[in-house]
């Protein structure tokens, strides 16, 4: 029908002052171009509102309707929009470079239950103290992560040291 239109964006009644616009009757009938006084005119012997609803059109498009529903309408198609879209969140994993296999084991599970509720899920190996030496060696805790999960996700961001802490982004495998 139209484009994205914020209902704070329209103009209705008086506020239209163009000197020729294009007119639609209540029902969706063309009623052809005429004065914005002609269409107020018609809007009121309805009993309606005269709304702009293509103000950009040459001429702009105005159609007699109740504003008050026209209004109720919009703000329900974008409620139904919103509803739609769905958000994704970064769920976050610590793990520390000495974790023994069972606490392994307990994290990978957790990350693929985020994952399969469609969440991207950060993996931080984090480092402390004298940990901070065995940085290289500790990768591989990070690599098996990815590996254990493989079956349903991808490594989004592969693993990066960033001050104290190692990370990477897995997702969703599509």
């Amino acid at each position: 029908m139209m484009g994205v239109l914020l209902i704070s964006e329209l103009m209705i009644n008086e506020q239209i002052r163009d000197k020729e616009i294009r007119v639609i009757g209540e029902n969706g009938e063309q009623l052809g171009i005429m004065s914005a006084r002609e269409a107020m005119k018609l809007a009121q012997e309805a009993e309606l509102d005269l709304v702009k609803i293509a103000p950009t059109a040459k001429p702009p498009v105005c159609k007699i309707i109740d504003y008050g529903k026209y209004r109720y309408e919009l703000a329900r198609k974008e409620k139904e929009a919103k509803k739609k879209q769905k958000t994704v969140e970064v769920k976050e994993v610590r793990l520390s470079p000495n974790i023994e296999d069972n606490d392994l084991n307990t994290k990978v599970n957790n990350a693929k239950k985020f994952i399969q509720k469609g969440n991207k899920v950060k993996v931080t190996l984090r480092f402390r103290g004298r940990e901070m030496a065995h940085v290289q060696t500790s990768k591989h805790i990070l690599d098996d992560f990815a590996e254990l999960l493989k079956d349903v996700a991808t490594v989004e961001k592969p693993a990066k040291l960033e001050g104290r802490n190692m990370s990477m982004v897995l997702t969703e495998k599509r």
